[in-house]
């Protein structure tokens, strides 16, 4: 097992692309903490963990754009862990609207859970991480981040915001024994995706060489990798899983 006795957070591990993760680290001998804001969700992946494999692991209702929120959680897991090795930010809301319909709070609210929320988290983590001199992130960002969208200009700012924050933080952590990368993905198949109209979903895949949507497990994949000692070598990059629309 590649990531065995590790300790990994992993927010927004309800569903979809988080819940993915979470599962492979799971599978790999990680010990998972399951950050939501959908508790009842994020138990059922904790029961889904539980019947693949026998790591211990910590479900919490978590709200990271509250920083108290977020130390307070972490507190909990080394209180039970007494390390933390990973910490994957999955979690991200999305209000579209056209830049001259967006309200400020539809603004305020992307980029204080999709932006802020990541600040929050590594800085929580990394004080850890900086003492053990050793820890691996990985910050979920987006192919919109790298070229933006119609629609989606808090979204497209927020993850910018991520993908610069994580350049930054390699370059301030990399003595310390930390990786900091990112991962940009396209179009997945999610609940978010699935809910779109079959004409939107025509028009996404005229956009993608591959013809396709990715799905939660080839993201997660990437994660695993990311987070595993074969990318010990590998720090402040941003790296795109997208069909080939972003190339």
């Amino acid at each position: 097992m590649k990531l065995k006795d590790k300790v990994a957070i992993v927010t927004g591990a309800a569903q979809g692309i988080g819940k993915a993760i979470a599962l492979n680290l799971a599978k790999e001998g990680a010990k998972i903490c399951l950050w939501d804001v959908n508790l009842e969700e994020a138990e059922k992946t904790n029961e889904e963990i539980r019947q693949l494999s026998n790591v211990e692991t910590l479900v919490s209702k978590v709200n990271i754009a509250n920083y108290s929120k977020v130390e307070e959680n972490v507190k909990k897991v080394l209180d039970k862990f007494f390390r933390i090795d990973i910490l994957v930010n999955n979690a991200g809301i999305a209000r579209d609207n056209l830049i001259l319909r967006m309200s400020e709070e539809e603004w305020n609210q992307v980029l204080d859970v999709n932006l802020k929320g990541v600040f929050n988290c590594i800085k929580a983590v990394s004080r850890i991480m900086i003492k053990q001199r050793y820890g691996k992130i990985v910050n979920i960002a987006s192919v919109v981040g790298l070229i933006g969208n119609i629609g989606q200009a808090n979204y497209a700012a927020s993850k910018g915001g991520v993908i610069a924050l994580t350049k930054t933080c390699a370059r301030e952590f990399a003595s310390r024994g930390i990786n900091v990368n990112a991962i940009a993905p396209g179009f997945i198949k999610t609940a978010m995706t699935e809910k779109l109209d079959e004409k939107i979903k025509q028009i996404l895949l005229n956009q993608i060489p591959l013809g396709r949507l990715g799905e939660p497990e080839e993201v997660a994949k990437l994660v695993l990798f990311l987070v595993s000692e074969e990318a010990n070598y590998i720090t402040g990059q941003v790296i795109s899983i997208d069909g080939g629309m972003h190339m």
